[in-house]
């Protein structure tokens, strides 16, 4: 009797551990690349942030790509997915599969007519929040200037966004044209969007270095 109970005891152990919910020490991020004007130009370097997050993530994290175009709330700007299988070979597959996809996109990516990032944003915090992670990344490779095409409204004002535990990162902000003029445009640019970020619970970080991806993510 006494073995019976030692048997059905560790049963009980094994499936309490094997339905432990393990995405809350799992890591999201979500890319967002600019394809707006001549800024497509700037897309190889974007491969190498991709490609250190592919060597960097592990199983059980995810992963999406998407563009920034002129409209991108929608999933039809993700040009790749991928929560990586707890399988190393197989996780090993799927980044292979996904460095391929990223880069067949951008070998024949075609410039947008107008800049939608706060939508993009939006599409980020739908994806993460349905991942579950436990660490969620949003990362902005763009010069951030937002150029919204005629009739698209983007009031964050009126919308809910819950931004706490969310790191945001800014990556490649290239100076216009016009900061070059102004500097000041550029600097209010940069304060605006992590005064988006910040107010909203989540922390804002710029990154133009790309040597320094060390400190990309929050894992």
């Amino acid at each position: 009797m006494k073995k019976l109970i030692v048997r059905l005891l560790i049963l009980f152990s094994l499936l309490t551990c094997g339905c432990a919910d393990t995405t809350k020490y799992s890591t999201g991020v979500y890319m967002l690349m600019d394809t707006s004007g001549t800024y497509t130009n700037q897309l190889a370097q974007a491969q190498t942030i991709i490609r250190y997050l592919l060597g960097t993530l592990q199983s059980g994290d995810s992963l999406a790509v998407a563009r920034i175009d002129s409209g991108s709330f929608s999933e039809k700007d993700i040009i790749a997915k991928m929560t990586f299988d707890q399988r190393p070979s197989v996780a090993n597959r799927q980044k292979l599969h996904f460095k391929e996809t990223v880069e067949k996109f951008v070998e024949k990516a075609k410039s947008s007519s107008h800049t939608d990032i706060t939508g993009g944003v939006l599409q980020a915090v739908e994806y993460l929040d349905e991942t579950k992670a436990g660490k969620k990344n949003i990362l902005i490779f763009s010069d951030l200037e937002e150029d919204l095409a005629k009739g698209h409204i983007r009031d964050l004002s009126k919308i809910d966004l819950n931004l706490t535990d969310y790191h945001v990162v800014a990556l490649n902000v290239t100076k216009l044209g016009s900061d070059q003029i102004d500097p000041k445009k550029y600097y209010d640019r940069l304060a605006s969007w992590e005064k988006t970020v910040t107010d909203r619970g989540g922390s804002w970080k710029k990154i133009n270095d790309l040597k320094r991806l060390d400190s990309l993510l929050t894992m």
